[in-house]
């Protein structure tokens, strides 16, 4: 395995709305982008990249490559099996681990992805669905989810830090 470094650019580009771009170009074939989101990786430096084989190139990623384009609460509060769904730009739909919930500047909302492999920004239309489900425990000052039975505080931080 070549040294970060040494790992050529993809001359793809990702922006915060979760649309690739090749040399400037938008990509819109599906099935290519499948393929891309399959071998996305992160390298030990926090770069994403493609890795198909032994071809490895780095993306060049404006937020994150995963963006949450709709938010479902599934399930009933009586038998306490409820569920936060999203689907991703990916088109892949998964459960929330409400506990990975975070806030950054200008008030984006982030979780973790792909068993926690990856981080997806909130878009607009996913962040007005969840607010929906989220409260503000005034004793504290600070907002959150119930779930469960249980509270899962929003935190104030950056992607970078778990």
């Amino acid at each position: 395995m070549k040294m970060t470094n040494d790992i050529p650019p993809c001359n793809i580009r990702i922006d915060k709305e979760g649309v690739w771009y090749y040399n400037g170009a938008e990509m819109f074939r599906k099935e290519i982008l499948d393929i891309f989101y399959q071998n996305l990786k992160r390298d030990e430096s926090g770069r994403y990249i493609i890795e198909l084989e032994n071809d490895r190139c780095y993306l060049d990623v404006e937020d994150t490559p995963f963006v949450v384009k709709a938010v479902y609460r599934l399930g009933s509060k009586d038998d306490g099996s409820e569920a936060i769904h999203i689907l991703l730009n990916d088109r892949t739909e998964e459960e929330i681990d409400p506990g990975t919930l975070w806030i950054e500047k200008d008030n984006v909302l982030y979780c973790s992805v792909k068993n926690n492999q990856f981080y997806a920004r909130f878009s607009r239309a996913g962040y007005y669905q969840i607010v929906n489900y989220i409260e503000h425990d005034s004793e504290k000052g600070e907002y959150f989810i119930s779930l469960n039975g249980r509270n899962y505080y929003i935190s104030l931080r950056h992607k970078g830090t778990k």
